[in-house]
């Protein structure tokens, strides 16, 4: 059974969304210094690297974390690949299988951006118009390659639209070598009391045959 792990790596100098805390990790128990157990410290946002997007994360009141079903968050999804579309719009939405399925990942132009050092606002993000276009297709989470599922300088309606029809949102996926189809999807977030969002280890295993036919 093959494992496709696309959570980005938490590395010092991860690109972080301007405004967000820096990654850090930083030795407070060190063998070599004779302490009986290496320890770490780690300071990050609760968006860094791959990561969910709550309700609560742009909607006042809005769900939390804690409450999101785990079932979502695990099961048969769809991987398209849309390299080489500078925005994910309707038009590119309409040509993917979507009927019966809840979970869509978007592998963009973005996953070659991880290689890059720093924050790249280029991005391709997912239009309005696109949102609106998923909230009515039964898909109840989408992924994306890059920090936000919004373009750079958006007005956060994106994340509004998605939000408040119980999409779930993740973000900040390495799609680089999963190749477009159905997989099993794994992502796991912290378990954070009222948080509005977490860092996330998000995996794909092939699905089998059975589960290809729906």
């Amino acid at each position: 059974m093959e494992i496709l792990d696309i959570s980005a790596p938490l590395t010092d100098g991860l690109p972080t969304y301007p405004g967000d805390p820096e990654f850090l990790m930083e030795p407070v128990l060190q063998l070599e210094k004779g302490d009986g157990a290496a320890v770490s410290r780690i300071t990050m946002g609760d968006h860094a690297g791959t990561h969910l997007d709550a309700p609560g994360h742009h909607l006042p009141g809005g769900a939390t974390l804690d409450t999101v079903p785990l079932s979502l968050l695990m099961g048969r999804v769809l991987v398209a690949d849309l390299r080489g579309a500078p925005e994910i719009g309707v038009r590119e939405l309409q040509s993917l299988p979507l009927a019966g399925e809840e979970r869509l990942l978007l592998k963009t132009d973005n996953s070659l951006l991880w290689k890059r050092r720093g924050f790249q606002a280029g991005y391709v993000g997912l239009s309005a118009e696109g949102a609106d276009f998923l909230t009515r297709t039964g898909i109840r989470l989408v992924g994306i390659d890059y920090l936000s599922i919004e373009k750079f300088g958006g007005d956060g309606s994106v994340h509004r639209t998605l939000l408040k029809n119980g999409v779930i949102i993740l973000e900040g996926l390495d799609l680089s070598f999963a190749s477009a189809g159905v997989y099993d999807l794994v992502c796991l977030p912290l378990r954070i009391p009222g948080g509005n969002g977490g860092p996330a280890r998000a995996v794909l295993r092939q699905a089998t045959r059975d589960e290809k036919k729906g």
